[in-house]
């Protein structure tokens, strides 16, 4: 039996990634498709630890790399790699395309070098479909309620993060679906279910 698919949700700080996961997750649940709503950083016993630290506490910008990447590799072998080897879809907010925008595009370390730290963190493991919210960084900061410490982040490392947003989905169109964060929420509920149906659920029928 195939693996269950990989659905991650990516996007700059505000852009309501976690609202269209969440609602992801209840479509597919009303259709009987079992589905684990997780999240990086936070979605392993260690994520949990480092999330506080990863969003609040000053940090350099190699130790924020690295507890990314250990973050990423406890929550992909407890987390996600089981759930789909018994057949659960995983949605996750956020993967291994944030640490390679944000601390490669926005904070201009080794992309490369990034890149193959993320497949040894993730055993290779690739998304099947990652949903990109874009939308102008000024739109998207405006929805913050209380900023963390990437949210407070000068609006030229926040441009840099959606221009390397742009760049990832212009190399793989197969994977990213890019959708227009200024459109009505329920344009973009509507726009997500075709997507998932069209490629996951009609496709395994």
């Amino acid at each position: 039996m195939p693996h269950a698919p990989l659905i991650t949700f990516e996007g700059v700080e505000g852009a309501g990634k976690t609202t269209l996961a969440h609602h992801l997750a209840e479509w597919l649940r009303a259709q009987g498709v079992p589905v684990r709503l997780t999240r990086e950083p936070g979605g392993s016993a260690l994520g949990a630890h480092l999330r506080p630290i990863l969003l609040r506490e000053p940090l350099d910008a190699w130790a924020e790399l690295f507890l990314f990447l250990a973050d990423r590799r406890q929550h992909t072998l407890q987390v996600i790699l089981p759930a789909r080897e018994q057949g659960v879809w995983v949605l996750c907010d956020r993967y291994a395309d944030s640490t390679l925008v944000y601390q490669g595009y926005g904070r201009g370390l080794d992309i490369p070098l990034i890149r193959r730290l993320n497949a040894i963190a993730t055993d290779n493991l690739a998304p099947d479909l990652t949903v990109l919210l874009d939308l102008p960084v000024e739109d998207a900061l405006a929805r913050a309620d209380a900023p963390n410490r990437f949210e407070a982040e000068t609006l030229a490392f926040h441009n840099r993060i959606r221009a390397g947003y742009l760049e990832l989905a212009r190399t793989e169109p197969n994977r990213f679906l890019v959708l227009d964060g200024l459109q009505p929420l329920e344009v973009l509920k509507a726009s997500l279910e075709q997507a998932v149906q069209e490629r996951f659920l009609d496709a395994g029928k």
